[in-house]
């Protein structure tokens, strides 16, 4: 279960038993903030597109979407979202659980600056139905993130 291999990963930094497992399901941005108690902005959710030699994930504030203008500038190709079982073969985690944490090789992470905005985040670990409450210092740590990028829309408050 990719759970378990989140649990194993994050032990590195002791943040193996911090992981939140629920009754109900995370698998949604809406759902995770449910059952964390949160704004649904906070949910630090981790989106999978195809690349030219495997897959690129996009962590991003929950309020947000992919500008596609934005992310053909920066990756030099169209945002094609990876199929559920694209998104196993490739990341290694099902959908409603994706993380950027305990991920296939190969994998190239990348933070959206929309989650800049937060103190702490709240990414999934693995499963539909788990979560962690981590700093953006925190997660651009453990995700090994190789920049932050600035990716999404629909996030930006007016002045």
């Amino acid at each position: 279960m990719a759970i378990e291999k989140v649990r194993e990963y994050l032990k590195r930094w002791g943040k193996d038993k911090d992981i939140q497992e629920f009754d109900v399901s995370s698998a949604t941005v809406e759902l995770a903030a449910q059952a964390l108690n949160c704004e649904p902005k906070r949910i630090a959710k981790t989106l999978s597109f195809k690349a030219e030699d495997g897959c690129i994930l996009i962590v991003a504030a929950g309020d947000t979407k992919i500008d596609n203008a934005k992310f053909k500038a920066l990756f030099k190709t169209k945002a094609k979202m990876l199929t559920p079982d694209e998104v196993i073969e490739f990341v290694g985690h099902a959908i409603g659980g994706v993380c950027p944490f305990g991920v296939n090789q190969d994998v190239k992470v990348f933070l959206d600056i929309s989650l800049k905005r937060f103190t702490t985040v709240f990414p999934a670990c693995g499963s539909s139905n788990s979560a962690i409450e981590l700093t953006t210092s925190e997660l651009e740590e453990y995700s090994k993130s190789l920049q932050w990028v600035d990716v999404c829309k629909g996030w930006q408050e007016d002045n």
